[in-house]
């Protein structure tokens, strides 16, 4: 299926994927502005700034800024790699042709992850003083990307193997200054400082996650 088909810098067609990981957070991470969870919050009250492009090559990320955003956030959970609990990933390709389905599925598996909250918004900013409970988060990673070497199989099924994932991820946003990068979108929940995501309800949303 794949003979005919034109290679570019990450091989041949398009893949759509997505990671997602569960971690244990404490109180004081959670509102620390160092954390994870800090990270994706002001990247989305900037998410303007996804949409435009660097033309400071110098700074290790190339020119887009969505390029930026997905390799700063597979790092983010790479630090984090202490504190998983759980992970799982998936993928399909698509031929260049079926390039209309790959955005199709991408948006499928989107519309997906934010169903299962009752509505999505941005947080306000907190003082890092500000107290919080323990929790389990779950962050979602989904993408489409060109080519097909991006490794998006097996997370979960052992550390390594998911931080390969990661780091392939990582690696291969930032090809052709972030070009291959078609799309990106990233979930986590909970968001709010209220809440608290157990492992019975972590288990009900998101039974796809594999144990570790």
């Amino acid at each position: 299926e794949k003979a005919f088909e034109e290679e570019g810098p990450l091989g041949k067609g398009i893949t759509v994927g997505k990671i997602q990981i569960a971690l244990s957070l404490s109180g004081p991470e959670r509102t620390s502005k160092d954390s994870i969870l800090s990270l994706l919050e002001n990247s989305a009250r900037n998410s303007e700034d996804t949409l435009g492009y660097d033309d400071d090559y110098e700074d290790g990320y190339g020119d887009s800024h969505l390029s930026q955003m997905c390799h700063k956030t597979c790092l983010a959970l790479m630090r984090k790699s202490d504190d998983w609990i759980g992970a799982c990933s998936e993928s399909k390709w698509f031929k260049d042709e079926n390039g209309s389905k790959a955005e199709s599925l991408f948006n499928q598996w989107a519309d997906r992850e934010a169903t299962k909250f009752e509505k999505e918004y941005i947080p306000d900013e907190v003082p890092s003083s500000t107290e919080s409970s323990p929790t389990i988060a779950v962050i979602s990673l989904i993408i489409e990307i060109q080519g097909d070497s991006t490794n998006l199989s097996r997370a979960g099924f052992s550390i390594a193997e998911t931080k390969e994932v990661l780091a392939s991820i990582a690696s291969d946003c930032r090809v052709e200054g972030g070009d291959c990068l078609n799309a990106v979108e990233v979930f986590w929940t909970p968001s709010d400082l209220a809440e608290v995501l157990t492992e019975r309800v972590t288990v009900l949303d998101f039974p796809e996650l594999i144990s570790f």
